[in-house]
């Protein structure tokens, strides 16, 4: 279990890393590149729109993956899916600005964003799946945590080494070739993903399932379609605070608050760091108290909290904005750290990886998508404190939770050790 966790983990951080540079990228430098007609306003959210087109493609690559899962093994959607991630992503790198080539440069860049988003919408699945379905019942939430450590490991990477980069260049430097290294280093992440990947076995619940379902989607939405539209509207938060606080913060505070690139990168690494290591915290305590009653915990904290971590992020303090961010991430993963376990649990599993994975990745467009548009368009709107996107922020919340009521707990029932009767 250890390997395959880790192996899960730096595969799952690989992919993110692909996926989070691009948001950073957007964030701070793709709308002048590629949307220079614009204004500034309207560039950001240009490059937020071809951000949120990689969530759109999520949810179709989770059931183009999922039907591969389901059908010939969870091992082979690891593969498949780290290689597509890795290539658009050191595409995205090669692009040349709408200086060089005009409107194909916004195109080509579209494009690349939603293979990027692919790639990701089958990963998920695939890792999660192959660790949680080797994982003893009573450690399931554990095991299955170290997956989802993997985004955090693969934000700091990319984050860190936009910082670094930030840091060390000139703003024209920058803009002209340094955003494009991180993308370049994508390749040498994903060769090595898959050295690692290479020797991993096959989920031992798969090869136990004699009937294999024809078409896993058709089946899934026949006969869970209300489990998936559950599932997607519960983790929606999730997705809605974590770009709120990595995403679109970097662009409010950089651009309206006038906080430099490199104290914002520091501040939110600092809080992906804590989160990250407190994933398998929470997920001891989703093996011990069951997932469901951890999903409404951290639901109902990111309701509580958004309206104060706007307000400090509003102040501009370096100190105070990491307070912010930290205590929305914390809410975030009170959640987040169970989801591997409790969604694979929710559905059978001749369709596993493909109910788990569009519901996961639907999540992803309902409360990721468009976060970082609406919040910049909701920030743009009010004073120098945010009230709106704290409050929209809130009413996601309030979906998730109430959706969250409606779901059923799954922890698996320890059986009663009877002692034999002597006498």
């Amino acid at each position: 279990m250890p390997r395959l966790a880790a192996a899960s983990l730096v595969g799952t951080a690989i992919e993110f890393y692909d996926f989070f540079v691009y948001g950073t990228a957007a964030a701070l430098v793709l709308g002048p590149l590629f949307f220079p007609t614009f204004s500034p306003l309207a560039g950001t959210l240009a490059a937020f729109a071809t951000f949120g087109v990689g969530f759109v493609a999520r949810p179709l690559g989770s059931a183009l993956f999922g039907h591969l899962g389901d059908r010939r093994g969870r091992r082979p959607v690891l593969v498949i899916s780290l290689l597509l991630t890795g290539a658009s992503t050191v595409a995205v790198g090669c692009v040349p600005s709408y200086g060089t080539i005009g409107v194909a440069a916004p195109v080509l860049l579209l494009v690349l964003r939603f293979l990027q988003g692919l790639g990701v919408g089958g990963e998920w699945g695939g890792a999660v799946l192959l660790t949680a379905e080797h994982a003893p019942a009573g450690r399931r939430a554990l095991w299955s945590s170290f997956p989802q450590v993997g985004p955090a490991f693969g934000f700091v990477l990319a984050n860190g080494v936009m910082l670094a980069l930030s840091a060390t260049l000139s703003d024209a430097e920058f803009a002209r070739w340094g955003w494009r290294v991180p993308f370049w280093a994508a390749g040498v992440l994903a060769l090595a993903g898959l050295w690692l990947r290479s020797s991993l076995a096959e989920s031992p619940r798969f090869l136990e399932i004699d009937d294999h379902a024809r078409v896993p989607l058709v089946e899934v939405l026949r006969h869970h379609g209300r489990l998936v539209l559950l599932t997607a509207g519960a983790l929606a938060v999730g997705y809605a605070v974590f770009y709120a606080v990595t995403t679109w913060s970097l662009a409010y505070a950089t651009e309206r608050l006038g906080v430099s690139r490199t104290v914002m990168l520091t501040c939110v690494m600092a809080a992906v760091v804590v989160n990250g290591a407190l994933t398998p915290v929470m997920a001891l305590l989703g093996d011990r108290y069951g997932r469901r009653p951890m999903c409404l915990t951290g639901s109902a904290a990111c309701a509580v909290w958004m309206l104060p971590m706007v307000a400090l992020l509003a102040t501009g303090q370096p100190l105070l904005m990491f307070l912010g961010i930290l205590g929305a991430l914390i809410a975030f993963i009170i959640m987040f750290a169970v989801i591997a376990a409790y969604l694979p649990e929710l559905y059978e599993a001749r369709v596993r990886c493909t109910g788990a994975a569009v519901g996961y990745n639907l999540g992803g467009v309902l409360g990721g998508a468009l976060t970082p548009i609406i919040a910049t368009a909701l920030a743009e709107q009010g004073g120098r404190v945010p009230w709106a996107v704290g409050a929209y922020l809130t009413g996601v919340a309030l979906l998730s939770l109430g959706c969250f009521v409606l779901l059923p707990e799954t922890r698996p029932v320890p059986v009663p050790v009877v002692e034999p009767a002597t006498g």
